[in-house]
């Protein structure tokens, strides 16, 4: 299968926000929210076929419901959904792609990135029905007037749970296959009233051996989008652990070549280390510099993240800087990520001030 992979031949998309005018140094978040404990009993009563489906929506809607709630008391200046409704991140997606599960090979022990699910490819992946992130978008639009932005899996992340079965050449060749149905979920959120799209792609930082490739693939999947686009890249947190080596030094240099608007790169649980680089290779982008770590339960300070902002405004010019944490909090518990992200926003806020002087 032969694919357009230029990639660098459409410029990067520039649409600003339309719904709001931001603060300097806008906080938000970067997906999932810190899953609820009645939600995960209900889940359990799901699966043993204790709810009706009108049970099930009812139960997912009010998660959703305390994820907006729990972001706007906290103050963040951009709203997501929490990605209630999904499994997992990216699990929930694979039941819309016409793909088989196969069996976890280890069940025992610790739990770690080995134990995540695989999905045999059995023909064409497609999503007849789309990925069903335009019906969430359009009930967060619906409860909330703050500005908002839609996460979306990326393919090259999709791509990694699948076993191919002879049915695509390789990785890139099903990442390319299911580009064509994130593209037309994105074009279906645009004119569901979406200007903001993060695509997450944090398997782009875990095997970051053919940037060129991954400019490509990550610009086609983009094409013909018209919102502000936002990535984000990371090295795994499936079970609050890593799965790769945790540096984005190899991918900076062609960070230019990615029709993006936005990288949102994770550095409080790496020390900072690498924020560095953002002064040589971010140029025109912005950075959502993750400055809260969703891996450490240890809650930081107000104190404690205006420091991390003053330092990466040294490299980062405050108007192309937004603070985010490392992750989403799918696998950090409601009472850390609520504390977490009200020390996010009280910080930004004393780094504000003085810079209004």
């Amino acid at each position: 299968m032969q694919h357009d992979r230029a990639g660098a031949a459409e410029s990067g998309n520039r649409y600003p926000l339309k719904s709001a005018s931001l603060p300097p140094i806008p906080t938000s978040t970067l997906g999932s929210h810190a899953p609820l404990g009645w939600l995960l009993t209900a889940m359990d009563a799901i699966r043993r076929g204790e709810y009706g489906e009108r049970d099930i929506d009812e139960t997912l809607t009010d998660a959703v419901d305390v994820a907006v709630l729990d972001q706007q008391r906290a103050g963040l200046d951009v709203i997501v959904d929490g990605e209630m409704r999904r499994q997992d991140f990216v699990l929930g997606f694979y039941e819309r792609l016409g793909v088989e599960p196969l069996p976890l090979p280890r069940r025992l022990g610790p739990e770690g990135h080995d134990q995540r699910g695989k999905w045999l490819v059995t023909g064409p992946l497609k999503a007849i029905d789309g990925l069903g992130i335009v019906e969430e978008y359009r009930y967060l639009l619906a409860i909330t007037d703050r500005p908002t932005k839609a996460t979306v899996p990326g393919p090259f992340t999709l791509a990694g749970r699948l076993e191919l079965n002879g049915h695509y050449v390789d990785r890139f060749d099903a990442a390319y296959a299911l580009a064509e149905i994130v593209n037309a979920e994105c074009k279906a959120l645009v004119a569901a009233g979406a200007d903001f799209i993060q695509i997450d792609e944090p398997s782009m930082a875990v095997y970051p051996d053919r940037p060129r490739d991954l400019v490509a693939l990550f610009n086609h999947t983009v094409a013909g989008v018209g919102a502000k686009i936002a990535t984000h890249m990371c090295f795994g947190n499936y079970r609050g652990r890593p799965v790769a080596w945790r540096s984005y030094a190899s991918l900076f240099p062609h960070l230019g070549d990615f029709n993006a608007d936005q990288f949102n790169l994770e550095f409080a649980n790496r020390e900072l280390a690498e924020l560095e680089l953002w002064q040589e290779y971010g140029g025109d982008k912005e950075l959502g510099a993750g400055l809260i770590d969703v891996k450490n339960y240890r809650c930081e300070t107000p104190k404690e993240v205006a420091e991390r902002v003053r330092v990466a405004l040294r490299y980062v010019a405050p108007d192309k800087l937004w603070v985010v944490p490392d992750c989403g909090w799918s696998q950090t518990a409601r009472w850390a990520t609520v504390r977490k992200l009200r020390a996010m926003v009280e910080g930004v806020a004393i780094v504000r001030r003085e810079l209004m002087g």
